[in-house]
């Protein structure tokens, strides 16, 4: 189950007008080509004749040719021959592809996943100035993990998990000498500054006027020396895309979803800044793009694949997680979420959600607070919480399939519960205040009940 928007599903340059390329993405299988203008054309990836896969098909004038008996379908959809036939024959009307609303943008190929609408009336691709007003050189590259997209977006939405996750491999070290090391000692006690890198100081979450896109501010460093942190601002936008930046990288991450156990991980490194001057050479600074991205693929991201590997519930919701106040992008983002499921469901229904129907979330989403008796909640809408959770604990949600049309219908409601508020750092184990725009969802919510 996701919220209709549009979503990244390729890079720009993995799609030519040389051959079709096949993907799932969403819980469909798809196909990518361009016709003979260049512009993308996305279609279901199945022959309506007998379900050969269109991914192994080839381009034919401004056709995709199946790849079992040759039927040709146009950019519409249309199968404009039928070669056992021959050319005159008329060819039945049932004999499509569905085809789905596609853009290329930002370097990227986006499809739009949910209600049908008329072109005119599909909202703009969602991107943060971060994206929009960014010059800088980059590389792109993608790869696909077995983890829920929730999850995955979770896990980058926050840092202070680096200090735990990413200390053993030997290639670490370079993270260790050039955002912990210090000049005095030539790095080389980056990795103990990096084991001292265990508390989230001066963090700050802030919401773009269209409420999809927050901005996380914070310092990673010591407890003891706040003055020796790294300074963060994770940027995101929904559905699903994660920047990060600092004075030493800025990196960004969209994750697609596949079906409900798997995510496309798309993700962008930006030169250096600091290295412009040195490498003049746009090449040369794309190439330190180039092995960043390489890194995170085979060295970061399996460390925190490991860790996402084994989490429960495989999707992130409520109230089986108790987050703490430095957890709150991370609750904005369930949240928010959830409110974006149920207004797709109201729009496909016509009416309002009923209180009591799923939306895609795991019981409710509830902060950390202290128990009066070891292994006892202190109230008795805690002891609620926990039961909810473990009578929904084994839900699975997604990417919703077995549709059949021009373009996907996913959609869904809210739960209740609440939210995990601001916090300023240490309260001594005490849950931080709702927001005033977590309350306001509260409000809302319960308005679209009543």
């Amino acid at each position: 189950m996701i919220p209709d928007l549009w979503y990244p599903v390729a890079i720009s340059g993995d799609v030519t007008d040389k051959k079709p390329k096949g993907i799932r993405r969403l819980g469909e299988e798809i196909v990518l080509w361009r016709d003979i203008d260049g512009k993308v054309v996305c279609q279901g990836a199945r022959c309506p004749h007998k379900g050969a896969w269109l991914g192994d098909g080839r381009m034919k004038g401004n056709a995709i040719e199946c790849p079992y008996h040759g039927f040709l379908f146009n950019p519409e959809g249309k199968c404009t021959l039928t070669p056992a036939m021959g050319r005159d024959a008329r060819i039945p009307g049932s004999l499509k592809v569905p085809v789905y609303p596609v853009r290329e943008k930002h370097g990227l190929i986006w499809v739009w996943w949910g209600d049908d609408r008329p072109e005119s009336e599909l909202p703009e691709i969602i991107a943060p100035r971060e994206i929009k007003e960014n010059d800088r050189v980059y590389d792109t590259i993608s790869w696909n993990k077995p983890v829920h997209y929730t999850r995955y977006i979770e896990s980058v939405q926050e840092f202070y998990h680096v200090t735990y996750v990413h200390r053993d491999h030997w290639l670490n070290w370079l993270d260790f000498m050039f955002l912990y090391g210090t000049k005095k000692k030539f790095g080389l006690d980056g990795k103990e500054n990096y084991l001292k890198a265990t508390m989230i100081h001066n963090h700050h979450v802030e919401t773009d006027d269209d409420g999809m896109t927050f901005r996380y501010s914070f310092d990673h460093g010591e407890e003891d020396n706040p003055e020796r942190s790294i300074h963060y601002v994770i940027t995101f936008s929904f559905p699903c895309m994660v920047h990060v930046e600092t004075e030493a990288f800025a990196t960004t991450s969209w994750f697609s979803p596949i079906d409900e156990e798997n995510t496309e991980h798309i993700f962008r490194v930006y030169e250096f800044p600091q290295l412009k001057p040195i490498l003049r050479h746009e090449k040369l600074r794309r190439a330190m793009s180039t092995l960043q991205c390489y890194l995170e693929k085979f060295v970061q991201d399996p460390q925190d694949f490991k860790i996402m590997a084994r989490q429960e519930p495989r999707i992130s919701g409520g109230g089986v997680n108790k987050f703490i106040p430095v957890d709150e992008m991370n609750a904005k983002f369930i949240k928010t979420r959830a409110r974006l499921l149920r207004e797709a469901r109201e729009r496909r229904e016509g009416t309002p959600a009923a209180a009591d129907v799923s939306d895609g979330m795991v019981g409710e989403l509830d902060m950390a607070t202290d128990e009066t008796r070891t292994g006892q909640p202190s109230t008795a809408a805690e002891t609620k919480g926990r039961t909810s959770a473990r009578a929904n604990g084994r839900t699975r949600n997604g990417a919703s399939s077995g549709r059949n049309g021009s373009s996907p219908r996913t959609g869904g409601a809210p739960g209740n519960g609440h939210v995990a508020g601001n916090g300023n750092g240490s309260n001594n184990g005490q849950a931080a205040p709702e927001s005033e725009e977590v309350r306001n969802w509260s409000e809302d919510r319960a308005a679209a009940r009543s």
